[in-house]
């Protein structure tokens, strides 16, 4: 997830035109979906998704990160934290509603490769509160934006290791930490 120094998501009105991406990023994203079968979503981040990636590879200037991006949305096994949402048709979305905690906890004990939740601040912090992220991959960018959503909510103290970062030319840090 893309955050500011001061630990803001996106800014007050929900801009993400502050966010600096490079090749070497879209490189670390590609690591991390290759690694992963389920993606989760929140209803405002899957909307979003889903307005974009089913058919980004077709674009005439669609990127390579684009093609292999879209290629692997499409595939993956997409889930949506919503309460608004109706149930998906899609074979390849679930959207849970209700006993999000428990149904998040019985998803992670299923067999496969990871679960990536990609932005989704609301669901993130629903997440959180529970200490049910494993792994947190953040960009931090060198900009205060001084409001906005912020990263993290309070809540209980969670401890975790720090096992990379990286220093980007941009002045973006990526660092991973895992609980």
């Amino acid at each position: 997830m893309h955050t500011s120094l001061d630990g803001f998501v996106a800014s007050s009105k929900g801009a993400l035109d502050w966010i600096l991406i490079d090749q070497d990023m879209f490189d670390i994203a590609a690591q991390r979906t290759s690694d992963s079968d389920t993606a989760l979503y929140g209803r405002v981040t899957f909307q979003l998704m889903e307005n974009y990636w089913p058919t980004a590879a077709l674009k005439p200037d669609a990127t390579q990160h684009d093609i292999e991006h879209s290629k692997w949305y499409n595939n993956v096994q997409k889930i949506v934290l919503s309460r608004t949402l109706k149930q998906s048709h899609f074979p390849k979305i679930r959207i849970i509603r209700d006993d999000i905690i428990e149904e998040i906890k019985k998803t992670k004990q299923m067999t496969g490769k990871d679960i990536l939740i990609f932005g989704s601040p609301t669901a993130s912090h629903t997440l959180m509160a529970e200490n049910l992220i494993d792994d947190y991959w953040l960009f931090i960018n060198p900009i205060m934006l001084g409001s906005g959503i912020p990263l993290f909510r309070s809540a209980e103290m969670i401890k975790l290791k720090l096992v990379e970062s990286k220093v980007f030319p941009s002045g973006v840090i990526c660092i991973h930490y895992q609980k």
